[in-house]
């Protein structure tokens, strides 16, 4: 194992890196909670574009993990005409899988390369705004948090999709319409539920959840011009098992995302109409990645013309802002750390040791959340409101 390898594995530089994203994430939470009262009811296009950097700074010591530490690759599959002309330049609604430990990583790489990382957001539970650094971000960003409730969520979805498009830049608004991460066990119990109701059973997804879309639709219609289906997948035999330990420790993946643009105007009105069309695209998304793990590619079988792949760099911003991080907060929080455990006071000794392995529970907490095995049982136990 060469010097670089045990470098990247070591606890002690994996202390280091999560020291500097959770003070660096509670300095930001402390300026956007500022920005959030101080701000924003006076000039609120100002607000959203201070915003941007802010999220863009914290997001990014992610995307450094990914693109830099592990050297991770995404592959594209899109028009050419689409990624060059619409990609990061419009208001969008991302409707994309939910089956592995990092796919939400793996799209930050993408809206980082297309200049969106800032202000990219998503449907999240309403728990998720409480949580320190990530969630408090999120709600500084003004995030659609919802209750998992249909009849309280209805009330404020057209109120918080209206605040979200009303941004000065573009907005790239995630909706994992699975509702949970994929695994068996889900699996199975969205099998049941398609065959009790004679639906058209999914290999590779869960049965999407419809009514949050379907209600969604009317105001995404007045301000989102487009849909981002996005179809990311994995290779099944890479030796390297797509998680966020695993890019923690230097292995890097490689990932294959099909990009496809979508216009708004081309969906139904109607609820039960829109409702049948989010299944019919999911038994599309249920051709693509079969066809990728069968043949290797999204096109064979599902009618679509073959693309040439594309791989965008890693940009410099993103080493750049994790090292900016390090020196504001590694030097000193280091300088005052070893002097507590070199002080000679054993009360002083034990602060040192308690600070530390606060960090790491914090960073094992952290990549713990991201884990299929952790992921919400909602989709397994009340897929019956789709």
């Amino acid at each position: 194992m060469d010097l670089l390898t045990q470098f990247k594995k070591s606890n002690i530089v994996h202390v280091c890196l999560a020291i500097s994203f959770f003070t660096s994430g509670l300095i930001i939470n402390v300026i956007q909670c500022a920005l959030f009262y101080g701000l924003k009811p006076f000039n609120k296009r100002l607000y959203r574009s201070i915003g941007y950097y802010l999220c863009y700074s914290l997001n990014s010591q992610m995307v450094f993990i990914a693109d830099w530490w592990s050297n991770s690759k995404l592959y594209i599959y899109c028009d050419e005409e689409v990624r060059k002309k619409y990609l990061g330049k419009e208001h969008t609604l991302l409707l994309m899988n939910h089956t592995y430990d990092v796919d939400w990583l793996i799209g930050w790489m993408l809206c980082e390369k297309v200049g969106v990382l800032g202000n990219c957001k998503a449907y999240a539970k309403k728990v998720i705004q409480y949580i320190p650094v990530i969630g408090w971000s999120w709600k500084f960003g003004e995030f659609v948090f919802l209750e998992r409730s249909f009849d309280k969520d209805k009330e404020t979805i057209g109120r918080q999709i209206n605040e979200i498009f009303d941004y000065p830049d573009p907005v790239w608004l995630l909706l994992n319409a699975e509702g949970t991460r994929f695994t068996e066990t889900k699996h199975e119990a969205s099998v049941k539920f398609a065959q009790e109701r004679g639906m058209t059973v999914l290999k590779h997804h869960l049965i999407p959840r419809t009514k949050g879309f379907t209600a969604s639709l009317p105001y995404l219609k007045e301000k989102c011009p487009s849909i981002l289906d996005i179809q990311l997948v994995f290779k099944k035999d890479d030796k390297v098992e797509p998680t966020i330990g695993n890019l923690l420790n230097g292995h890097g993946v490689t990932g294959y995302m099909h990009v496809r643009r979508i216009d708004m105007k081309s969906l139904p009105n109607n609820e039960e109409e829109a409702a049948e069309w989010m299944q019919e695209l999911f038994r599309f998304k249920d051709k693509l990645q079969d066809s990728f793990h069968t043949h290797g590619d999204f096109f064979t079988g599902t009618g679509l013309t073959p693309i040439e792949p594309f791989a965008y760099k890693p940009t410099i911003g993103t080493i750049g802002n994790l090292m900016f991080w390090a020196i504001i907060t590694l030097l000193p929080i280091s300088y005052y750390l070893i002097g507590f455990l070199f002080s000679g006071r054993l009360l002083y000794f034990f602060i040192g040791v308690a600070i530390i392995l606060v960090f790491y529970v914090l960073m094992q907490k952290t990549i713990g959340m991201s884990k299929i095995s952790k992921g919400s049982s909602y989709g397994a136990t009340t897929t019956k409101s789709s």
